[in-house]
């Protein structure tokens, strides 16, 4: 057996293999990922992976934006820790001569937190606020327009904000991994004994646990045929495999302008079969009204 490397004193630390190029090690310390001795233990591997695959995804998007004086806005929603916030600011935004993120956040300890790192980090472009996302869409806080709306693992209806966000803010560019949906299955379980009695269906959603998976799975239908009608090209993937997260639907939504009148129909048709129509006066408010001018069909 060969014997163990010893690095010569005064020899910098190597740098773990995960960590991209041009990465602040220092903001990873900051952030926990790394120890203060710049290695990594499972549970932060795991959590710069998931990060950095959606970063993946996001840095694509960002590239497609053209140049402007203001620079690129951004709004990342349910922000926690700002992990999403932070890389995309070190390993994008820092090199840009403008452009702002903006991290919502309804925990102020988190909001302050954040606040002190960016300020010793020197990330003078990143803006930390203590709102909803409901919360923000009427913030002063905020510019009329953002170009890319983020969302991850934002819980329960808080990606519905989201969207509405970025619908009211005209985003360019939605990123959505949505988490803990509850709306929908607590209106299925409302509605169960009627729903059994008309249509053989509602046996998917006979059993609690069916009906918790099952309105996880229409929310997100349900969200991506809105997007659609609203005048979005949507993709779903996986974020990342399911030995990370059980909540790893990654929806992408890219403006066009081409708002779909079938898919605004096929929204209206899955709530009325499932018996959801009152989601219509809160949900998807303009859904109605989507179908009520020029679509592309």
């Amino acid at each position: 057996m060969k014997p163990p490397k010893i690095a010569p004193a005064g020899a910098a630390p190597a740098i773990e293999p995960e960590i991209r190029p041009g990465q602040s090690l220092e903001l990873l310390k900051e952030l926990h990922i790394l120890t203060r001795e710049g290695k990594l233990n499972q549970n932060s591997r795991r959590k710069l992976k998931q990060v950095y695959h959606l970063y993946q995804f996001i840095e694509k998007l960002l590239l497609e934006l053209p140049a402007s004086d203001a620079g690129i806005t951004l709004a990342d929603h349910g922000a926690g820790k700002s992990y999403l916030g932070f890389i995309l600011y070190d390993l994008f935004f820092k090199a840009l001569p403008a452009g702002q993120i903006y991290g919502i956040e309804t925990r102020p300890e988190l909001v302050q937190k954040s606040r002190e790192l960016a300020a010793r980090l020197g990330f003078k472009r990143m803006r930390f606020l203590n709102l909803s996302v409901a919360e923000s869409a009427e913030s002063a806080e905020l510019p009329e327009r953002i170009d890319v709306v983020t969302a991850l693992h934002a819980c329960d209806t808080a990606t519905d904000d989201a969207i509405a966000f970025g619908l009211q803010k005209h985003a360019q560019f939605m990123v959505l991994v949505p988490c803990c949906q509850a709306e929908v299955a607590s209106c299925l379980r409302q509605n169960k004994a009627l729903a059994l009695a008309r249509t053989p269906l509602a046996e998917l959603w006979r059993h609690p646990l069916h009906t918790r998976e099952l309105g996880s799975q229409i929310t997100n239908v349900l969200r991506c045929l809105y997007l659609e009608a609203s005048g979005y090209q949507v993709t779903v993937t996986e974020l990342v495999g399911w030995e990370h997260s059980l909540k790893n639907e990654l929806i992408i939504a890219r403006y066009n302008g081409q708002k779909k009148r079938s898919a605004a129909e096929r929204l209206r048709a899955v709530l009325e079969e499932f018996g959801l129509t009152e989601l219509l006066q809160s949900r998807f408010k303009l859904a109605p009204k989507l179908m009520g001018v020029r679509f592309q069909l």
